[in-house]
Order: C-alpha cells, then structure tokens, then sequence
C-alpha cells in the first residue's frame, strides 16, 4: 500500500502509515527471545506493517500472531482463551477514550501479560495514565518496524545482557570462485586489523579447506558441535575451537567422506546462537549448495557476501541468490557482492558494470586475478596480507573486512583504494 500522510493531535479518522525509518536501524537489533506474541490491527496499514514485522529474522523464535480488528477483537478472543506473553494493540481511527476501550481488556488479560499499544495521540499524560495502568508502552503513529522491534526488546531483553555477536555468511555463487578464500583471508583480516576475537566457521564438514588454509589439524571442530547439539554450550564451544592466532580461532570441518553429511534446516541454528553469546564477530564459510539448512543460516545471519567471478553462470546463480536473499531478508539491506578473479589472462569476461547492471548493485570490492600471490598463499597455509600486506588484493581485503564490520560504509567499487585497480584493468582490455 502506498504511505499516507498522519498529523498527529488530532482525532480525525485517518489511517496509521509506516514511518518511513532510518537508514541501517534496524542492523544491530537483537534477535528476540521466545515468545508468544498476537497483533490486532484496526487499519489495512497497520496489517501490512505487522505482516512485515512477522517476516523479519529478528522474529524467528517469536510465536506472532496478527489479527485484523483492534482491542474490541482482543476481548472478545481472550474472553474464552488464555493472553500470549504480549499483546500489540492499535487503537481504532475514532477512539475516543482510550482508556474506557481498554477496561474490558483488563478484566481478561492474564497478570503476568504485556502489553504496547500504538495509538494517535501525542499526549503525555495519556502516557503516564497508561503506564500507570498496567501498559507497558505507549507508541505514536506512524511507527516503523524499528521502534515496534526495539519496544519489545525494551520488554523482554535483559539490558544488562552482553551484545550479541556479529555473524557474516559468505558464499560463491559458484564453485571455484574463491569464496572460502575470501572468507579466510576476511576473518584473519577482522582479527588482526582490529584486534577483535574472531571465530572461522568452516560450514563445508565433507570439503572444507579452512584447516588446509591455516595449516591446521585439529582432531575436532565443527562436526562435533553439530552432531551433539544437546552437549553444546559456551564451555563445549570453546574445547572445539583451534587457536589460529592472538584473535582468531577456527572451528574446522572434518574435511573426510566417512559419512554423508545430511542437516535438517535448522541443524546449525543452535551453533550460531552459541557463536553469537561467544564471539564478536563469526565468519560463516558457507558451502556453494542450496538446501534447507544453507537457506536457514543465510536467512539468520547479519551480512552476506556474495563471492562471483565474470562470466554468463556466476552471473544467473548470483540474481538467483539475490533474488532469493531479498524474500529470505526482506528488512535488512541487500547482500554484499563482491567480484573475484576479474582479468584472467585469455579468458572471455563480463565487463564489472555489465555484470552488476541487472542485478541493481554495486560490488564492494574487485579483487584482481593473481594466481601467482593466493597459489602461495594457499600452498603455504598463510593469508594474503602475511605473504604481501602491501598488494593490491591485501588492501582490497582489508577494505572489505572494514565494510562487513561496519568499520566503514559501503562505497562504489571505483572509490578509494579500487581506483587504481580498475584503471589497470580498463588499460588490459
């Protein structure tokens, strides 16, 4: 539905628009506990709004509900039904006593329920005669999907609670495009750049190269947190991390075709919880495959980054990944997109602003094709920025580990320290 104008202070009968919201704010929300949650809407604007709140990833433990009909439909349903931990009210175009509406409510609403209500007077002592009440907060339309998040956060998560985690997924958008690479070199990047603990993740249990890559070989890792999610805590977490560095740590795949790895959709869900209380920041080296738990993981974590290198394949799969990402996130901000392996010698390539053009972004990053510096670098189990800090690909690197980090925001690909490289590659062609 397109916005419609509100004025607030004023009893007209209009309905309640979404507020417009602000760049980026719903990025560093925490995720919500579980609890049971039901919505009445009196307005169709409102209905959407909360169809969208129930999409979001931030919702995924929560039991929500939406019903259409305000607080008189509350009453009636809970007359003959128990309350949810908390009840969303929007009071109705034409209330004119707030208060008086609300008094059947309270003769059926179970003690320990909460409740917010989003009405249209900006009134402050309707505020406090709320609160008083019993209401545990009172919003003024329009609202966005920010401030309804924050006001159940507000209720239900404790403040004095550690800051959960960052998680940042990436993946190919196909095969052999040096995503698992990139993801390597990010997080060693993220952990000596800012001195932040970081967790690897290596989510390719049967093909995984993140132990090759950091010349390790630990006896456990990742399988093992999988396969006993009843064991898994902070403390097992911790015996089944491989120290990498002063920051990093890695949690290996077992790399070994003992067995098939099957997962149901939220077989990881319980690891990245634990990653999430445990870690600043976890890189997610997410397998070039497409099933339940891949969609799930990709669905719950904080950024993606997209890794495809120039040709017609890598092109379809990533609008299909984008295309896919967009219904899976619809309220967080497009994957990051970033172009790898751009001017192999003798190789029919997509030109970077061809490629991006259907897919209505911008890369963050094109990383040139050197097969010489990450032959190396693999080959020795080091990173890119330990075989040469000052190469154009380590400083592309460190660019992107500042972006996914939120270090910096994301600039076009030509700006800062990609100018020089694009003016090499235009000069190859």
């Amino acid at each position: 539905m397109s916005a419609v104008e509100y004025r607030i202070n004023t009893g007209e009968d209009q309905p309640i628009a979404e507020a417009p919201g602000r760049p980026g704010e719903l990025d560093h929300l925490r995720p919500l506990p579980r609890i049971s949650v039901h919505a009445f809407c009196a307005t169709e604007n409102m209905y959407s709004l909360m169809e969208k709140l129930a999409q979001d990833r931030r919702m995924g433990k929560v039991s929500f509900r939406v019903n259409q009909g305000g607080i008189p439909a509350a009453v009636t349903m809970f007359a003959s039904a128990p309350t949810p931990n908390l009840i969303l009210l929007e009071s109705a175009p034409d209330t004119r006593s707030l208060m008086d509406e609300l008094a059947p409510l309270a003769e059926v609403c179970d003690p320990s329920t909460k409740v917010v209500i989003i009405g249209r007077k900006n009134d402050i002592q309707l505020y406090r005669d709320l609160i008083r009440n019993g209401v545990s907060e009172y919003l003024v339309a329009p609202v966005s999907l920010g401030d309804i998040i924050t006001a159940i956060a507000s209720i239900f998560v404790d403040p004095e609670a550690e800051p959960l985690g960052r998680s940042i997924a990436f993946i190919g958008a196909k095969g052999g495009v040096g995503s698992s690479t990139i993801a390597h070199n990010i997080a060693w990047g993220i952990s000596n750049l800012f001195s932040s603990e970081t967790v690897l993740a290596d989510l390719d249990l049967p093909f995984g190269t993140a132990n090759i890559d950091f010349d390790q070989d630990p006896a456990q890792g990742i399988a093992e947190a999988v396969y006993s999610p009843d064991r898994l805590d902070e403390v097992f977490l911790d015996r089944l991390l491989t120290k990498c560095s002063a920051h990093l740590s890695l949690l290996a795949a077992p790399s070994l075709l003992d067995r098939t790895y099957d997962f149901d959709g939220q077989a990881f869900q319980l690891l990245l919880d634990t990653l999430h209380r445990t870690s600043p920041i976890s890189v997610l080296d997410v397998p070039h495959v497409w099933n339940d738990w891949t969609r799930s993981v990709l669905a719950s974590v904080d950024e993606v980054v997209i890794t495809a290198a120039p040709d017609l394949a890598n092109l379809r799969n990533t609008k299909n990944l984008f295309d896919q990402l967009r219904k899976l996130r619809p309220n967080d901000k497009m994957p990051h997109l970033v172009l790898n392996q751009v001017g192999m010698p003798k190789r029919p390539e997509i030109l970077p602003a061809d490629f991006c053009e259907p897919l209505d972004a911008e890369p963050i990053a094109i990383i040139p094709f050197d097969s010489q510096l990450f032959g190396s670098a693999a080959n020795s189990g080091r990173m890119i920025g330990e075989m040469d800090g000052k190469s154009a690909a380590a400083e592309v690197m460190s660019q992107i580990a500042h972006i996914v980090t939120g270090r910096v925001a994301v600039k076009k690909a030509k700006s800062g320290g990609l100018s020089a490289i694009l003016g090499k590659l235009s000069k190859k062609k």
